[in-house]
């Protein structure tokens, strides 16, 4: 399907939240037919306001074979902060890590960027095969690295949390991110699926992934000013980390 609707808006958003964008779903697009993921209608575009500013969000979701949902969100507040989060919800009859990605701008400024690859397994190791590969990706030296939350359990080694300090950083960080996803779409293209009793593993696995991001205050705390406190909750459980 193509990805080319309605004008976006990313258009409106820090540059590099729209070359990341793009980049999510051109390389979308190469790997898998998508087919749309159907959010509940009132959901895949939200206006509210936030501090006397005006609040967009957007949210654009497919799926694969492979993949249950492949969901890419952007939002903004006035002209004080922009968002891009993606994250991609492996099916359950297939042993793949969990993709995400998350920039968070302000003033021109990317203060956060964030991606890895995090094992959906008991020991949350990925597997020789994705190890293999992210191993052999060249090192790079990021000048501002930023720590993990608290919560922060679910990442794996290869997890990128910093802070850009110059547009060269943001594109490092911006080809880092590609390449995270090709390893991962071509990796999910032709894995197979698990026996059925592993499945469990995975199942218990990805909700343990969605609880820990569900404890992430910042951006319950954002939805909460701009909605209430229910529609926050019914926003985090059913679009950003829906459990299965």
């Amino acid at each position: 399907m193509s990805l080319t609707t309605k004008p976006s808006l990313r258009e409106q958003q820090h540059p590099l939240i729209r070359q990341l964008a793009d980049c999510i779903e051109s390389t979308w697009q190469r790997y898998f037919n998508l087919e749309p993921y159907h959010l509940p209608a009132e959901l895949g575009y939200v206006e509210g306001r936030l501090e006397g500013e005006k609040l967009i969000i957007e949210n654009r979701c497919y799926q694969t074979p492979q993949f249950r949902k492949m969901h890419l969100e952007l939002a903004k507040v006035g002209t004080n902060l922009d968002i891009l989060h993606c994250v991609m919800f492996p099916r359950l009859e297939y042993a793949l890590p969990m993709f995400g990605t998350d920039l968070v701008g302000g003033r021109g400024q990317i203060s956060a960027a964030i991606a890895d690859l995090s094992a959906l397994n008991t020991n949350r190791t990925l597997s020789a095969s994705y190890r293999d590969a992210l191993q052999a990706l060249p090192v790079i030296n990021f000048s501002q690295q930023r720590a993990l939350p608290d919560w922060g359990d679910i990442f794996s080694e290869f997890c990128l949390f910093i802070r850009p300090s110059s547009p060269e950083e943001e594109a490092l960080f911006l080809s880092r991110v590609e390449l995270f996803l090709d390893i991962h779409c071509a990796q999910a293209r032709s894995a197979l699926p698990v026996q059925p009793e592993q499945q469990a593993e995975i199942i218990a696995a990805q909700r343990y992934y969605c609880s820990k991001q569900q404890q992430n205050d910042k951006t319950r705390r954002v939805l909460e000013k701009a909605f209430g406190s229910d529609w926050a909750e019914h926003y985090m459980t059913t679009v950003l980390f829906d459990y299965v």
